[in-house]
């Protein structure tokens, strides 16, 4: 079987070459296509693959169309709101994430934000600590977990999120309401991903309602914090902080006009890691090999 592999932004050189070994140790062919400028010379690319690893990389429908042998795709990370699930799905093409994988970096970058902000990002002038302030998570999967770990290792207060209770619970304080979580709790953390019902959840009714000096961290995607509503509170509420990895529509905007009330860094960092680059690179390697000797779909995200 031919695996592509299909990044505007490549793997780590280590990464590639771990790929190469498990991809050609199961007896299939691997080919690269990296820093790719022309959508034309990914359609080209997939015309004859029969599986495909992307990052970041948008899986469109005409990307599934012109890939007339592709049997599986895999997204190297959690998220794979650039796959086209229903594309796939009709043309009976698996797709799956790498859950996991990422985690770890992505909640380093949390915790990192929170301290950025924390500290003035750090500027002249007296910040805050951390220790016996109150987080919250919104988002309790493998990130959410992480983030509530190491915030408590800091000496915060953790409080999650959950609407309803499950095992993975146990043992953490949880309220039943996002109105609960966000009045109550200095930081809050958002993992959750971008669907037609968490897009623009967060908005103004929302964060006004954080106490004073509040923070939001969001590692998770742009489209689920209302714009709009961010703008207003912002500028209601001088005391408030946002900071995320993925910079709003109008960041220019609103950095101009709230300055260290908010920040974002330059480009996506939530799994920029050279761990984590390679845990999410030999992950989806070994699901397609997987795949492909024993039809094991158990990351699949279009059942």
């Amino acid at each position: 079987m031919k695996i592509l592999v299909a990044t505007e932004k490549p793997f780590a050189a280590a990464a590639v070459n771990g790929i190469r070994e498990i991809v050609e140790g199961a007896g299939h062919e691997l080919a690269l296509l990296e820093k790719y400028t022309e959508k034309e010379q990914l359609l080209e690319a997939v015309a004859d693959a029969d599986a495909l690893i992307v990052r970041s990389d948008k899986v469109t429908a005409d990307v599934v169309a012109a890939a007339k042998n592709l049997k599986i795709v895999v997204r190297a990370g959690a998220g794979y709101d650039n796959l086209d699930l229903p594309s796939c799905t009709e043309r009976g093409i698996v797709a799956m994430n790498t859950p996991g994988q990422n985690s770890n970096a992505v909640a380093e970058l949390a915790l990192g934000l929170m301290i950025y902000m924390a500290r003035n990002q750090f500027n002249p002038g007296t910040g805050a600590e951390l220790l016996g302030k109150k987080m919250g998570i919104q988002g309790f999967g493998n990130i959410g977990q992480l983030v509530a770990k190491k915030a408590q290792a800091l000496g915060m207060e953790v409080v999650i999120f959950a609407a309803q209770r499950s095992e993975k619970h146990e043992g953490w304080n949880t309220v039943a309401t996002l109105e609960e979580l966000y009045s109550t709790c200095n930081y809050v953390s958002v993992n959750i991903p971008a669907k037609p019902e968490t897009k623009g959840m967060l908005g103004y009714d929302l964060l006004s309602k954080m106490p004073k000096g509040g923070c939001l961290i969001n590692t998770a995607r742009k489209e689920i914090v209302d714009e709009a509503g961010l703008d207003q509170v912002l500028a209601e509420r001088p005391d408030l902080k946002y900071a995320t990895d993925i910079a709003p529509a109008a960041y220019a905007e609103l950095k101009e006009k709230y300055g260290k009330q908010i920040f974002a860094t330059p480009k996506k960092q939530g799994a920029e890691t050279a761990e984590a680059n390679m845990n999410a690179g030999l992950a989806a390697a070994n699901q397609i090999v997987g795949y492909f000797a024993t039809g094991c779909t158990k990351f699949q995200v279009n059942k």
